[in-house]
Formats: structure tokens, sequence, C-alpha cells
């Protein structure tokens, strides 16, 4: 993809962020983006399966930000663009049912291609717990050079990016909105930091704010880009147990801390132990369950 091609892909994406599959739906429909301003709105609403007033903002849109330049835009706010054929896409992506068309970046990209990634997520209402567990899970996994995955949510995520850095290892946080909306605000610290030593991504475009239902959306990319996820704490309703739906259906090992029969917090993780998830207590577990089944850490 050349410079021209980015610029219209970015502008199509920043008016209208639609996933991978509707993307190549498009280009196999009107062959080129070239051919994007010249098609009509009604066929646009047919191949989106969309409303012919959306299809009309989406090409009035598109036809304003194609004229910005939004690699310099970017550029300038320090944010990298990551299209779908870029070397520094994760190729993991490829594999789920709607990969992201666009990961835009901010911090150490090289991250992404590290060869041992993973997610260490739980409730958002994660006790002292999860920390104590943190203590034991990740110094083994970041001796090993593990890169830790989460969130960048309240509680569980915002302790396993911190317990990461904690004891000198390197983390990604995928975001649910884009970079002009730090979320939650109270983490905006810890994004600081992690864009200045280890990394942000999201697949929103920069002005896209936090909506509830991108965050289930997020999670996906989590599971995605990890080799195995963590659970420390979660309830029966947790969103957490969402991107254990996604790591299992990948058939991705899913790594659970047992929890206090009494606590809300672990219900879930209770749960999915009941269900066959792997009952861990320290990183070295995790290792060896690793080394066992793949021949290598």
């Amino acid at each position: 993809m050349n410079d021209q091609q980015k610029q219209q892909l970015l502008a199509l994406h920043y008016v209208y962020p639609l996933t991978l599959n509707r993307y190549s739906k498009l280009i196999q429909s009107i062959h080129s983006l070239d051919n994007l301003s010249t098609t009509s709105p009604t066929k646009i609403a047919s191949i989106l399966q969309i409303s012919p007033k959306k299809s009309e903002t989406i090409l009035s849109g598109y036809l304003k930000m194609v004229q910005v330049n939004l690699l310099q835009a970017y550029d300038t706010e320090c944010i990298i663009p990551i299209t779908f054929d870029s070397k520094w896409y994760p190729r993991e992506l490829y594999t789920l049912t709607d990969p992201p068309t666009v990961l835009y970046a901010k911090g150490n990209v090289s991250l992404l291609k590290m060869p041992n990634k993973i997610a260490i997520i739980g409730s958002r209402k994660a006790t002292n717990y999860s920390s104590m567990a943190l203590e034991f899970i990740i110094p083994p996994l970041v001796e090993q050079n593990y890169v830790i995955v989460s969130g960048l949510a309240k509680g569980a995520d915002s302790l396993a990016h911190t317990s990461a850095i904690k004891f000198g290892g390197k983390t990604i946080a995928v975001l649910g909105n884009g970079f002009f909306h730090i979320y939650p605000k109270e983490n905006h610290s810890l994004a600081l930091e992690m864009t200045n030593h280890h990394l942000l991504i999201t697949e929103y475009p920069p002005y896209v704010g936090p909506r509830k239902w991108q965050f289930p959306m997020r999670n996906r990319i989590i599971s995605g880009i990890s080799e195995a996820i963590v659970v420390t704490e979660a309830a029966l309703s947790s969103g957490t147990l969402i991107t254990t739906d996604h790591a299992l259906e990948h058939g991705k090992d899913v790594f659970v801390v047992p929890g206090p029969i009494n606590s809300e917090q672990s219900k879930g993780t209770n749960q999915l132990l009941k269900e066959g998830a792997i009952p861990i207590w320290n990183g070295y577990q995790i290792l060896e369950e690793r080394k066992l089944f793949l021949g290598r850490y």
C-alpha cells in the first residue's frame, strides 16, 4: 500500500472505522478506494448493509477527510497508524472473525513483534488478592521476556500494567477508545508512562470517545495478540469472561487464579476452573505448562 492508498484508507477509517471483513467486502465490489468518491451512496449502502442516509454521511465525510494529510497529522500527535498490510500488524489478528482494518499505536511498536505475549485480565473491582497474586505471577514471566497485555481499565488491568513495569517488564495496553480520550481518567499518568516506554494500541481513530459496546470489541484484540490468558479475579457477570471466550474459541490456554469461595470477585474465576481452565498461583506454572505443551518457554 503506497502513501496515497494509505491516506485513502485512513480517511475512510476516520469517518467509518469498519472492520477488515467489511472493508474487504467493499473493495471486492468497487475494486479500489480510487473509485469510492464516484460510487453512489445507494450502492455503498447496499454493500455495507447500512442505511442510505448513513452512506451519504460516510461518503461526504470521506471526501473531506481524503483532502487532509492524516499521515502528517498523526505523526504530529506521535500516533502510528498500522494498516492491515503493515509489517507491524499482528498476524494473529487475521484469525479473528472481524480483524481490525487499522490499529493506532503510541509507543514502542516493536513490542507487537515480541514472540511471547500473555494477557492478564480481571475485575474492575479487583481486590488486594489480585495484587498479591501478581507478585507471584509476573516476575517469572518478565524473566522470560514475556510482554504483559491488558486493557488499561480500572482494577486488574491497571494492576497488570503497573506490576509489569514494577518488575522491569514490558507491557501493551489495548484501549477501547481513541487516544484523545484516555479512559479512565485516573490512568492518565500510567498511559503517559506506557506511551514513553511501552505501548498503547487501539482500533479506534483518535477522536472516538469511550462507549460501553466498544470494550467487548477491544477484548478480542487483547486475546488475539496474546498466546494465553491469565485471569486473577472476576465476578460471574464480568466482561472478563468475554475475553476468555475469545481465547477458548481460538484454542488458547486460560490460566486462572483460584479464589476464596466467599468472594464475589472469585465466583467467575472459580466457575472457569470448574469448566476446565488451568489453575495457577505463580508464573512458573504458566511457563511449565507452555514448555510442556509447546516444547519451549
